[in-house]
């Protein structure tokens, strides 16, 4: 079995310096495989934000990923966002803005969807450049490992708004994933957690995918939600894969499992088996 935690919205420069130690701390104790940070790591992409977000990443003792959001690059400062938009990123987090994660078990594929240039830059896209890395990297890996795809915006909306603006260009790359036999994909950017099929909502896909949302993890701007990151076991590959999302919850002292859901797959399908709102075993 392989554990991922699924971090999104760190969000320095607006945090609760309880929670962020809490959540070192609860990182330290479940020891996941690899962590996988879906971006928004400051509040206003200043250079104090990301030496704070360094000093966090710095402790992780796991691999770790991480693509920026769109809260990491300059808001006000339009001349920096136009001329060198990841200037502070790259300096203090990574130059690679797309990273790949390749082991005997998993093939894990991050994407940058933040969109410098366009006006209302809070929204995302992905470019047909990067569908097709996207596609190459895991079509190459076969099918006897389970694949992540991981972006900042979303391309799934969650249950109760089914109008929430979705990832650019998000039809043309579903169909790649599809062809590259993604299983899982990972996102934030809304402040909410959340899994399911990406069939409930794209209708014309043929492929059952599995995605799940993450919440703040350490971000006082929260959205009726408390704080939280998922954390996820994987056991199998294609059609004897199980996926099993336990959220880990701020609950005013430290972290806490919550709603646990697992999935099976059952041919092409993934199928609901379980799904618990309460404490969890698995902790």
């Amino acid at each position: 079995m392989r554990t991922v935690a699924h971090i999104s919205d760190l969000h320095f420069g607006r945090i609760d310096p309880r929670v962020v130690e809490a959540l070192a701390e609860d990182l330290e104790e479940q020891k996941p495989s690899l962590a996988i940070i879906s971006g928004d790591l400051t509040q206003r992409a200043r250079r104090s934000q990301f030496r704070e977000a360094r000093a966090f990443l710095d402790r992780l003792s796991m691999p770790y990923m991480v693509i920026p959001g769109n809260h990491d690059i300059p808001n006000f400062n339009l001349l920096g966002r136009f001329i060198d938009p990841y200037r502070n990123y790259k300096r203090y987090i990574s130059n690679d803005l797309c990273p790949v994660h390749q082991d005997d078990d998993l093939v894990v594929v991050g994407i940058n969807t933040v969109r410098p240039l366009i006006w209302d830059f809070a929204e995302g896209r992905i470019n047909s450049k990067q569908i097709e890395r996207m596609h190459r990297t895991l079509k190459a890996a076969g099918p006897d490992r389970f694949k992540i795809f991981f972006t900042h915006h979303p391309f799934l909306p969650p249950p109760d708004s089914p109008k929430t603006t979705l990832v650019g260009r998000a039809r043309k790359a579903l169909r790649r994933l599809e062809d590259a036999g993604v299983d899982l994909m990972l996102a934030g950017h809304l402040h909410k957690a959340y899994s399911g099929d990406i069939m409930s909502h794209h209708t014309k896909v043929e492929r059952s995918i599995l995605v799940a949302q993450a919440s703040t993890a350490t971000s006082t701007r929260l959205r009726n939600e408390p704080n939280a990151y998922n954390f996820i076991s994987i056991e199998g590959a294609g059609e004897d894969a199980s996926v099993t999302f336990l959220v880990r919850s701020w609950e005013g002292a430290r972290f806490t499992p919550g709603l646990l859901s697992r999935y099976v797959r059952s041919g092409t399908r993934w199928v609901l088996q379980e799904q618990d709102p309460g404490l969890s075993p698995v902790s």
